[in-house]
């Protein structure tokens, strides 16, 4: 089958043996664009891959088989669910690059390190909020030229400190 993605796109396919939460890789890319420029395989795009990883496994709707014979009183009624899984693109690549690591790992080991400067950081003392500048005083707009807008609604408005569209 065949599928349009983009990076964050959640697509339901049929089950791979891949665990939930574990990467998996497309290699066969048809045809990549980003926008501005478009590259289509012949009939793949070398080096190209899409990196998702698998959300959950599940079963999909139920699809029922009716069987009748005609004058026969013969109905057959069976049901079915097709196994698949959802997978959410993490990343589309091209020219044979490899997917990015993922930075959780990364987040784990700082905060080992990381607790002395938090002991030093809380013996200082606190800064002081810089002072917040004066709202520049601006003309007010002639409401009544949005439409449905009349001159008395318009004079409540200023009245109530409106004055300008934004």
């Amino acid at each position: 089958k065949q599928y349009k993605v983009a990076e964050g796109d959640e697509i339901i396919i049929e089950k791979l043996a891949v665990e939930a939460g574990k990467n998996v890789t497309f290699e066969d890319v048809l045809m990549l664009g980003d926008g501005k420029t478009v590259t289509v395989g012949e009939p793949m795009v070398s080096g190209a891959s899409v990196v998702g990883t698998v959300s959950e496994h599940r079963k999909g709707d139920k699809v029922l088989i009716m069987k009748k014979r005609q004058r026969n009183t013969y109905r057959r009624k069976k049901g079915h669910r097709q196994h698949e899984m959802v997978v959410t693109i993490d990343s589309i690549l091209a020219d044979g690059k490899k997917a990015p690591a993922k930075k959780a790992a990364a987040k784990k080991a700082a905060p080992k390190t990381a607790e002395a400067p938090k002991a030093e950081a809380k013996t200082e003392a606190p800064k002081k909020a810089a002072p917040k500048k004066a709202a520049a005083k601006t003309e007010p707009d002639d409401l009544t030229v949005m439409k449905g807008l009349g001159k008395v609604f318009a004079e409540k408005l200023n009245a109530e400190g409106i004055t300008t569209y934004a």
